[in-house]
């Protein structure tokens, strides 16, 4: 369906306003895209004309979007990155297309970069780039395809494919575990210092209330991901609670130790995500059907 010219305005004019609403002053705007300001300026006048509604409020020499003109530059933006990421995967990879897939550090690189070997493998037409991200982001303001993501099937607007869950087994420095004499039994861990991580804040407790002792309120350090908590535990600052991917070559190169008790499974679990609207997207369609494939669960590809 073809739309009124007036309603499908310039790139620039719009790159223009996007800018504005996005540094606060027509004058960083006219910086950032290498124009005088009354470039810009004229290119907002136009805009403005063109659209047949007041965009800005007028406050001497400085000017500043409209409510509604603010909401709009968000959805501008939005547009804007989705052209500049689909001229992106035409250069690049004219042919197979491209995945801009968001990672968990930790998870990332241990459990999915050494599998995207066999990926490159069989479906070379196809590129993956690859950004670690410890948070959940909005995919419409951050020009990701898809996501590894940790947590509940929940993420709004997406489309979940379970990868696996997550068991953990509390490790720590034979030498440390020496200092602190024989564990009977979950409650002794209490004695010990426990080392917590941001992105599992009730990770101690629902390890203790898995074996029976519950209401407790485990205290110690907190580390911001898993590389720096492995690496407390390797010099003894207190005992981690690792996914058993991430403990087993130092578990059997000695250099940590099972505190008490056994691989230990945790709620939530691994995702890949992608937003609803990008589900038809080759290249996402081949790595999603691909790591299916690799995920813990048999017909795992959501229906």
């Amino acid at each position: 369906m073809s739309l009124p010219r007036r309603f499908l305005p310039s790139i620039s004019a719009l790159r223009a306003l996007e800018a504005l609403d996005r540094l606060g002053s027509a004058t960083a705007a006219a910086e950032e895209l290498a124009q005088t300001q009354s470039a810009v300026s004229r290119q907002l006048k136009t805009l403005e004309e063109q659209l047949g509604v007041s965009l800005f409020l007028r406050q001497g020499r400085h000017i500043r979007l409209t409510p509604e003109a603010a909401t709009y530059a968000a959805k501008v933006r939005t547009a804007l990155q989705q052209i500049a990421q689909a001229s992106v995967r035409l250069t690049v990879n004219p042919v197979g297309g491209s995945l801009n897939l968001a990672i968990l550090p930790t998870f990332g690189m241990r459990w999915l970069v050494p599998r995207l070997a066999d990926f490159a493998r069989l479906h070379p037409e196809v590129t993956i780039n690859l950004s670690t991200r410890l948070q959940p982001f909005n995919f419409d303001s951050q020009s990701f395809d898809a996501a590894i993501h940790f947590g509940r099937a929940d993420w709004p607007g997406t489309t979940p494919l379970r990868l696996r869950s997550e068991a953990v087994l509390a490790v720590a420095a034979p030498d440390l575990l020496a200092r602190y004499g024989a564990i009977t039994g979950a409650a002794d861990m209490l004695r010990l210092p426990l080392l917590h991580i941001e992105t599992r804040p009730h990770a101690w407790a629902e390890w203790f209330a898995a074996h029976g002792v519950h209401e407790a309120r485990p205290s110690g350090t907190v580390h911001d991901q898993f590389s720096t908590i492995t690496q407390a535990a390797l010099h003894g600052l207190g005992v981690a609670l690792l996914p058993d991917y991430l403990a087993e070559q130092d578990l059997a190169a000695g250099r940590l130790a099972v505190a008490w008790g056994g691989r230990t499974l945790m709620t939530g679990a691994y995702y890949l995500v992608w937003p609803e609207a990008n589900g038809r997207d080759p290249a996402l369609l081949t790595f999603r059907n691909w790591l299916a494939g690799q995920a813990e669960d048999e017909d795992s590809l959501p229906r």
